[in-house]
């Protein structure tokens, strides 16, 4: 058997899931301080169940679940897992591995793991116990664990031995039979006091049995008279019932003619009121019709008159609106008019026209007489230059002048196109600016209001969630007060002395009860209220009367019956007295009290003498200046005039009645608490519902104007994108058409200048100096004609306002003869109209002349129908009237031999009431049916009355007995049934304490024989493992009390070489860690164990001594797993693996192997 594996997860530094894979031999564990090599440690004691939070070196035990360290939040719980190697079959479970698995939440909680079953700590010690592993841990050596040893009793040091000799669980089972021996003792106890108080009890109920066994023989005798009384009676009253039956037979039988009779004339009426109801139908249906036919004619005549009224009203009306004609009339003498103007405004337009031609010509003519003059003067120049070369020149320039036409052309087309093309685009734009605008002001808000109904529907949830809380933590207050005041109601229950009381004067027909319900305290003197009043204040009674025999039978009732004690307290005839004087320190003990009426009289005897004082100081000064007087303090102390009493054995019903009373309050208040926070959340959620649809609306709203603003921007973009190209081409365009338009101007100035020159130089015979009297006379005319072209367009801008002004005038006249034509074709319409309601009126008018003809002939014949009709019902009228009669009389005669028949009834309903009253009685009383009376055999001469006078003499006898327990027989046999079952319990108890006495000398000669073997096998061992580590030296261990080999503790001697002394105080540290590890090795020699674990152990140790204990080591791993957590390199070198434990600057530990081969310690 060893350790195969170890899991940690989330234990201490071990964040993250770690497995060290373990193998038999030497397993090192090394690393830097602080990185976490002793939690490897503190794991493997944990999963075996150490519980003791100081040994895995914390605080408390929730200390072992990873903390948090850098980034790494804290875990929620931690997890070891160990699994073993049990192939040899060392650990008494069928598996050959098992796996140990331990769990603890961040509350508290923890869970344990057999092979992934759940399991109990008990289990786990219990199957590790078999291999030499307990709760001492013996097998793990710890930091400080080596001065622990030495520094510990010597008893603990015996524990390491037992743990190793599989003494663990023999010793348990000690414990467990010590414990239910502590317990039996108890139980036995109890019922010793329990058979004690039978026997006190058997005597009395003894007695009353034997009165009960009288009692019993009295009362069938009274039993058996009152049967013979009752059967007697029930004979008796039904021979009455059989008599009155008769006559109520004989009256119902009479009754029954009369009514067949009855029935017959009311069978003959009743048909007869169906026939007068027919013959009022009908008369009311002709009457009805007569009415309808007058109303009818009425509705005719009416007709008839506003059919006439129509046909004169509908007359035709002649037009008087203005002629459209006319107004179409003057529209046009107001477009003649108009035309004039504009006339005059075309000819004033078109002389200033002609004299801006004049003005164009003058300034062409002005031009050319000064292009003449320049030209006259550049022909001489050009003759000199060749006339030749000129005209090459001119036809040049007009080849040109055609090209850059055609291309100005062009050009003038493509910004035609693009100017089109620009106006659609901009016009596209607007239309999607503006439906950007209309959608942006349709959301203004839309992200506020969503965003403010988000918050709100937040918020009432959370104040939905709040309010649920608060109800939920409320019902749970509620149900734990009622579950509080439940169990103080039940402890205020009646004892056994206060529920004889009760009984008691039940049946005496006394009011009873408890005092706690007839006294409340004041400022938190309860607990002294009943300290003073002891056994009243637990069995305390009230009764509602001031007779004394009524108290007598109670105490009487307490004191036979024998169950327990009770204070009877019974209202006062006399006034309540008090003491005049003022106590010396604190106040009256009745100030704080408030009681009923009826306890008023005994409280104040009771509490008449009691101080309240604040402290016990206070109480003895009292009690010093006035030894009469008794002083309470709040907490319960009471003293008196040598005498004290204080302690509390919980609370008393006096406190219980006050709390139920309080809590019940808090109750109701709570109730209330709960009722609004219900109302509260009923309103919270409504909200909470409400915000949620408002909230969904708003995003809904939010979301569709988004998408129609992305859909606008987007269609703005595109749109604005397409204007910006279409004016960049055609400003492109535009640049190309005035280039071109200017290039041809130019062209053409060029073609004009060379053809000019051509002409000159051929019109020219000789050079000779241009005149300027031309040039001169072209300037003075093109001034006179500019003064003419300022007053024609004086005369154009007078022409236009005078035809503007006249202009709307044509054009209102010709919208009033629209609108009179309209008027004037739906009056025309309107006359149409009047024609066919007059004609209608006249056909109507004639059908109603026609109509009324034939209501008058109808009217008349309903009139003769309904004169018959009334007659007819008349007749069945006088008919039902004799009909009456008849019936009237049948049922007064029914009347009275009903009534005879009711009291026949009820004489007979009298005799069965008797009769069952009499069974009742004899059921209630004897518990006999009728049957069983009636067939009860009388004796021939039995008299009534003598029967009735020894009843009475049976019922004396009976009373002299006095009062009898009537359950006092089966009482006193259950009382000894229980007695003698109690007493077979008893003996069997006591048979069951000897045999645990048994169980714990057997478990001690168990102990006995597996700790002497083994210490007898640990002594052999320590002095060789002592001098192996010490050469030269001796140490030996020695029994504190060898006679008591159960008890005894084990002390170490211990001298090294070249010393003396065998105290182990003065030992240096190496040394004692070297004895302590000496008798370790020897308990490990004695009874090896599958595994132990040392946690730097050697660290004290110096090379040489270190060499001695690996020695030790490598002897060990022959027959053990060792793990060894260790700084030095040689025990790193005899290891067989290897592990590297680490901690970066995230403070989670991990974990790295490497198999070794390991060197020999020579």
């Amino acid at each position: 058997m060893y350790l195969k594996s170890l899991t940690l997860k989330g234990f201490k530094s071990f964040a993250s899931s770690t497995t060290l894979k373990l193998e038999p031999g030497i397993c090192a564990v090394v690393g830097p301080n602080g990185s976490g090599k002793s939690n490897v440690v503190d794991a493997l004691a944990w999963v075996m169940g150490e519980h003791s939070a100081k040994t895995l070196r914390g605080g408390k035990m929730e200390d072992v679940i990873f903390a948090g360290a850098g980034d790494r939040k804290p875990l929620g719980r931690a997890e070891v897992t160990l699994t073993i190697d049990n192939s040899d079959g060392a650990l008494p479970i069928e598996y050959t591995e098992v796996s140990v698995t331990r769990r603890m939440f961040r509350d508290g909680a923890s869970e344990y793991e057999i092979n992934g079953s759940k399991a109990r700590l008990m289990d786990i010690q219990e199957l590790l116990s078999d291999s030499g592993i307990g709760r001492e841990m013996h097998v793990i050596v710890g930091q400080g664990r080596l001065s622990q040893i030495l520094e510990s009793r010597p008893e603990e040091r015996r524990a390491f031995i037992e743990e190793a000799a599989g003494v663990l669980k023999h010793r348990r089972r000690k414990e467990k039979a010590q414990r239910k021996l502590v317990n039996m003792q108890a139980n036995l106890d109890r019922l010793h006091d329990l058979t004690d108080e039978l026997h006190k009890q058997l005597g009395p109920l003894a007695r009353q049995a034997d009165a009960a066994q009288k009692a019993s023989t009295v009362q069938a005798t009274i039993r058996e008279t009152k049967v013979q009384l009752a059967a007697h009676q029930v004979k008796t009253l039904s021979a009455e019932l059989a008599e009155a039956s008769t006559r109520a037979e004989l009256a119902a039988e009479q009754v029954e003619e009369i009514q067949d009779a009855l029935e017959t004339h009311s069978a003959t009426l009743t048909t007869t009121e169906e026939e007068l109801r027919t013959a009022l139908e009908q008369a009311e249906a002709a009457k009805h019709l007569w009415y309808r036919l007058s109303a009818v004619a009425e509705k005719n005549s009416a007709t008839l008159r506003i059919a006439a009224d129509r046909a004169q009203q509908h007359n035709v009306v002649s037009w008087s609106g203005p002629d459209p004609e006319q107004l179409l009339l003057r529209a046009e003498q107001a477009e003649e008019e108009q035309f004039d103007l504009d006339e005059a405004v075309e000819m004033a337009a078109e002389r200033l026209e002609s004299i801006a031609e004049e003005v164009a010509e003058k300034e062409e003519a002005a031009r050319i007489a000064e292009k003449e003059h320049f030209a006259q003067v550049r022909a001489i120049a050009d003759r000199r230059e060749g006339v030749v070369r000129l005209l090459a020149s001119h036809e040049s320039a007009t080849k040109q002048l055609e090209s850059v036409t055609a291309e100005a052309q062009r050009a003038g087309e493509a910004v035609e196109h693009l100017q089109e093309a620009l106006d659609a685009v901009a016009e596209e734009l607007a239309e999607a600016t503006d439906e950007l605008k209309t959608v942006e002001s349709s959301g203004a808000g839309l992200a506020e209001r969503t965003e403010r109904a988000e918050k709100e529907v937040y918020d009432a949830e959370t104040r939905a969630e709040e309010l649920r809380a608060a109800q939920l933590a409320t019902e749970r207050a509620i149900a734990t007060a009622e579950a509080t005041i439940a169990a103080w109601e039940e402890r205020l229950r009646p004892s056994d002395g206060a529920a004889v009381a009760v009984r008691a004067a039940e049946a005496e027909g006394v009011d009873i009860t408890a005092l706690t319900e007839h006294i409340t305290t004041t400022d938190g003197w309860s607990v002294a209220l009943s300290a003073v009043l002891g056994e009243a204040a637990v069995a305390g009674l009230v009764i509602d009367s001031t007779d004394d025999s009524s108290a007598d039978a109670l105490l009487t009732a307490l004191h036979d019956a024998a169950q327990g004690r009770a204070v009877v307290l019974q209202p006062q005839s006399t006034k309540p007295w008090r003491l005049d004087t003022s106590p010396l320190v604190g106040t009256w003990l009745l100030d704080h009290v408030e009681c009923s009426e009826v306890a008023q009289g005994p409280i104040n005897s009771l509490l008449v003498d009691v101080v309240a004082v604040d402290s016990a100081a206070d109480a003895r000064r009292v009690v010093a200046e006035d030894p009469r007087l008794r002083a309470v303090t709040p907490t319960g102390q009471v003293f008196g005039a040598g005498w004290a009493a204080s302690g509390h054995g919980g609370s008393t019903p006096v406190e219980l009645a006050e709390k139920v009373a309080a809590e019940k309050q808090g109750v109701e208040k709570k109730k209330k608490q709960l009722a609004d926070q219900q109302a509260a959340l009923d309103g919270a959620l409504e909200t909470a519902s409400d915000m949620r649809t408002a909230a969904a609306t708003a995003r809904a709203a939010d979301q569709e104007y988004r998408a129609g603003r992305r859909a606008a921007e987007q269609r703005v973009a595109a749109t604005q994108k397409s204007f910006d190209a279409a004016r960049n081409q055609l400003e492109r365009a535009v640049a190309n058409r005035d280039q071109a338009e200017q290039r041809q101007k130019e062209v053409e100035a060029q073609v004009e200048e060379l053809a000019d020159r051509v002409s000159r130089v051929d019109n020219e015979d000789h050079e000779q100096e241009p005149s300027t009297a031309g040039r001169d006379a072209a300037a003075s005319q093109l001034q006179q004609v500019r003064a003419m072209e300022m007053e024609a367009k004086l005369a154009l801008r007078s022409a236009q306002e005078r035809a503007e002004s006249a202009r709307g005038k044509a054009e209102a006249l010709r919208r009033q003869a629209r609108h009179e034509e309209q008027a004037r074709a739906q009056h025309e319409k309107a006359q149409a109209a009047r024609q066919a309601a007059r004609v209608m009126a006249q056909a109507v008018q004639e059908q109603a002349s026609r109509v009324g003809q034939r209501i008058a002939e109808a009217l008349e014949r309903a009139d003769d129908n309904r004169t018959v009709t009334e007659q007819s019902y008349k007749q069945w009228q006088s008919t039902m009237s004799q009909q009456k009669d008849k019936v009237s009389a049948l049922s007064a005669q029914l009347g009275r031999l009903t009534d005879n028949a009711h009291s026949a009834e009820v004489a007979r309903a009298q005799a069965q009431v008797k009769i069952e009253q009499a069974v009742q009685s004899a059921l209630e009383q004897l518990g006999l049916t009728a049957e069983q009376l009636l067939a009860e055999e009388l004796p021939d001469d039995f008299d009534p009355t003598a029967t009735r006078s020894e009843l009475k003499k049976a019922e004396k006898s009976l009373n002299s007995l006095g009062k009898v327990n009537p359950l006092a027989l089966e009482e006193f046999k259950a009382l000894e049934e229980r007695y003698n079952f109690l007493a077979q319990q008893l003996e069997d108890v006591e048979q069951a304490r000897r045999d645990l006495h048994s169980v714990i000398q057997e478990v001690d000669d168990t102990i006995l024989a597996l700790f002497t073997d083994a210490w007898q096998d640990v002594e052999a061992e320590f002095p060789r493992v002592f001098a192996t580590l010490f050469p030269g030296g001796a140490g030996r261990l020695v029994l504190t009390d060898p006679e008591d080999m159960l008890t005894t503790g084990i002390e170490v001697e211990a001298r090294p070489p070249g010393k003396k002394v065998k105290r182990l105080s003065l030992l240096s540290g190496g040394e004692k860690s070297l004895t302590a590890l000496a008798m370790l090795v020897a308990i490990f020699r004695a009874r090896p164990s599958p595994f132990y674990v040392m946690d730097e152990v050697e660290a004290a140790l110096d090379d040489v001594n270190l060499r001695r204990l690996i020695a030790l080591f490598e002897e060990l791993r022959n027959d053990s797993q060792l793990i060894v957590i260790t700084h030095q390199k040689p025990t790193m070198d005899v290891a067989n693996v290897l592990y590297g434990v680490t901690m970066r600057g995230d403070g989670v530990t991990r974990v790295i192997s490497q198999r070794m081969s390991p060197a020999t310690s020579s």
